[in-house]
Formats: C-alpha cells, sequence, structure tokens
C-alpha cells in the first residue's frame, strides 16, 4: 500500500470508531476484510488511528472538521504530509475549499476536553501543559523482568538474540524498555518462557513500593489481566490470591501464572481465605494516566462517570479494609492523575476507618517515562 493508501484506510477504520465502535474491533475488521493488507500496512494504519485518537481535537481543527477524513487530514497537516491527500491511486482526494483548518488553541492543542482542563490543571499544577503534551505521543513499551526466574541483564540478552533492543529503566528494578523490536516481543522465546512479560514501568513501581515477603497472605482484589498479581508474585513466595469482580478479565492468568513458573489461586469470594498480611485495590479508575494506550478513555470519560468511580473507589476501599488483618497492610493504585481519585480519596478513607496510616504514597506522571499512576501504602495498627 502507498502512504496515501495508508491514509485512506485509516479514514475507513475510524469512520467505524466515529460510529461507536472500538477501535481495536475495527482495525480487526479492516484487517479482515483487505487481506491484501502486509503487516507492514496493518501496522501503519493502527499508528495513524491511533495517533489521530491521541490528538482527536487538534486534528479535528487543522483538519477543518469532526469527519474522519478531516481528522487523517488533520493528522496529515501536523507532520506536513499534506500531499497524502492527492487522489492519486487509492489515496484521499484533495483537500477542497471548505477544508482550509486552523491552528489549535489553548486546551484544544493539547488535546484536553475543555470540562476537564481546571481538573487536570488543578491536579497536575505546574507539570499540567507537559504532561498533557506527553500525552500526545505514543507510550514507549516497558517489560518486566521475571526477576524469580531470570536478571536484568540475562534476559536483555536473551532478548537481543532474537532481535529486540531493551535497556534497564529507572522507575523499577525491574524495568526494561523495549528500544527496537517491539512487535517481535510476544513471539520471543524469551516471552513464551517466562522470563518477561509487557507491563509499564510505572505499573511495576507501584508493586514495588509494597512491603512484600516470603510466607505473606497476599488478595489481588481487581486483579483484572494479573499483571500486579504476578509482579507480586516474582518478588516473594507469597500465598496470592486474585479476584475481579469480571472474572473474565483474569482468564488468562492461570497461564500466564505457569509461564511465569509462580502459583496464584483465582477466588470469587476472597472474604473467605481473609484476613490477608496485605491487601492490594488496583481499582477502576478514569484511566487518565494510560491515555496514550487508551486514547478512546479521554474522549470517553463524563463528569457523571467520574463521579460514579470515585464512589466504587471509596466502597472498594472500605470491602478491602476488612479483609486486612491488624498490622496488615492496604495497598491503593489508580492508573489516574486526577487527585480527586488518588490522595482525596485516601484522605476520605482514613477519615472514615480509625486505626489506619498513610505509610507512603508516589505520584507518577508520564514525564518519568511510564504511565500515569498513583499509589498509596495504608498500614493498619495492631
Amino acid at each position: 500500500m502507498t502512504p496515501g493508501a495508508r491514509a485512506a484506510a485509516a479514514i475507513a477504520v475510524l469512520e467505524q470508531v466515529l460510529a461507536g465502535r472500538p477501535a481495536e474491533v475495527a482495525l480487526t475488521n479492516w484487517g479482515r476484510a483487505n487481506r491484501y493488507a502486509g503487516s507492514g500496512d496493518r501496522a501503519a494504519v493502527r499508528d495513524i488511528v491511533f495517533d489521530v485518537l491521541r490528538c482527536r481535537r487538534s486534528c479535528a481543527a487543522l483538519g477543518g472538521g469532526a469527519s474522519a477524513r478531516a481528522l487523517v487530514l488533520g493528522w496529515a497537516r501536523a507532520r506536513g504530509q499534506d500531499g497524502l491527500f492527492d487522489g492519486q491511486g487509492h489515496a484521499p482526494a484533495p483537500p477542497g475549499p471548505g477544508e482550509a483548518g486552523r491552528r489549535p488553541e489553548g486546551a484544544e492543542a493539547l488535546d484536553c476536553p475543555d470540562w476537564l482542563e481546571p481538573v487536570m490543571r488543578e491536579s497536575l499544577g505546574a507539570d499540567f501543559a507537559a504532561v498533557m503534551a506527553a500525552m500526545q505521543r505514543r507510550a514507549p513499551v516497558f517489560l518486566r523482568v521475571n526477576l524469580a526466574r531470570t536478571t536484568r541483564e540475562a534476559a536483555v540478552a536473551a532478548l537481543a538474540e532474537e532481535g529486540i533492543g531493551a535497556a534497564p529503566h529507572g522507575l523499577a528494578l525491574s524495568t526494561l524498555e523495549v528500544v527496537e523490536g517491539a512487535r517481535k516481543v510476544q513471539s520471543s522465546r524469551a516471552y513464551a518462557e517466562g522470563m518477561v512479560e509487557l507491563q509499564d514501568a510505572a505499573s511495576q513501581a507501584v508493586v514495588e513500593m509494597l512491603p512484600l515477603s516470603d510466607g505473606m497472605t497476599v488478595l489481588d482484589l481487581c486483579a483484572g489481566g494479573g499483571g500486579k498479581t504476578l509482579a507480586m508474585a516474582a518478588r516473594a513466595r507469597l500465598r496470592l490470591f486474585a479476584h475481579d469482580a469480571e472474572a473474565r478479565r483474569m482468564a488468562d492468568l492461570p497461564a500466564r501464572a505457569a509461564r511465569a513458573g509462580v502459583a496464584v489461586g483465582l477466588t470469587d469470594k476472597p472474604e473467605k481465605t481473609a484476613p490477608y498480611d496485605l491487601v492490594l485495590t488496583d481499582v477502576p479508575c478514569s484511566g487518565s494516566g494510560s491515555w496514550r494506550r487508551d486514547p478512546e478513555g479521554k474522549w470517553a470519560l463524563t463528569q457523571v462517570r467520574l463521579d460514579a468511580l470515585l464512589a466504587l473507589q471509596a466502597g472498594i476501599m472500605d470491602r478491602a479494609a476488612g479483609m486486612v488483618r491488624r498490622g496488615g497492610v492496604l495497598g491503593y493504585a489508580t492508573c489516574s492523575m486526577i487527585a480527586a481519585e488518588n490522595g482525596a480519596q485516601v484522605a476520605a478513607f482514613l477519615a472514615r476507618h480509625d486505626g489506619w496510616r498513610l505509610a507512603a504514597e508516589r505520584h507518577f506522571t508520564p514525564l518519568e517515562g511510564g504511565d500515569g499512576f498513583y499509589a498509596a501504602v495504608l498500614h493498619r495498627r495492631d
């Protein structure tokens, strides 16, 4: 496919997205309907689609409208590639008189929804503009080295044998940043043998904050796919349980645990195996720290949804508190940079519950390389 044809394909995919179809589903449908497209073409179309979704407001301004064609035209103009719209072969037709576009301004230029701008400004302070600009770019690819099985140096060497370049990253002791050959990771021997897992650097750093030691009984209450569950298992020999309100999210966890060489018990009734020495609550949140990876979430978030999440988070913390033994630990984490979901949520918990203290907390933003995260470690008095 020519670059122009790839732009046209991205327009077709984005038309489905604007009609309400998730981007991943729309991309899969396009790939199945266009078998002639090679892996390089599919990757290029995917990149355009996600670049546009990350920068939807600024692309709309530059492209002169909110249609799929206008968004891709704005994407091309931002990169000085207006020539892709030349109508040659399968390329999109040249811009018409009504497609002049304009320079984006203010929150629009930072691709921040208007209603969220004051929220993010208050939460991020002086870093607001720099963080929002970072969120307009693609996220790095990070790996977690399974330190229960190997070392970072050995993992780097094993990956290099298969043409994957990786280097240690400072956010966590287990972190590697992939600098070359990222698309080869999941087909590599190092991945198949459980030496490495795909996991954001800040997510790994959150787990490193938890005071884990051999023999502890631990619950990951909102396990999802189990990334933090496996990261905890790699740090110490634990009696480890995983739970999620939607059990289907954990479907791949047993196979991933077996690959990593660790044991994890899945439970639909975590209270039955309480009390725990440590409960991690990686709660559902706005996802504002991971908008580089899930840009659709930025545009789907509303105040009503945020309010519902705040109530859900508080309920999960209250439930978890009842399962922590005296002298135990409650870990609270979000992949959010919104203060109401983070420090304010922890402060409200401490106001509701006697006998707890804040032992540690940390805010992460993309300016440190990884996703935006918040983590707090709460100790229950003995």
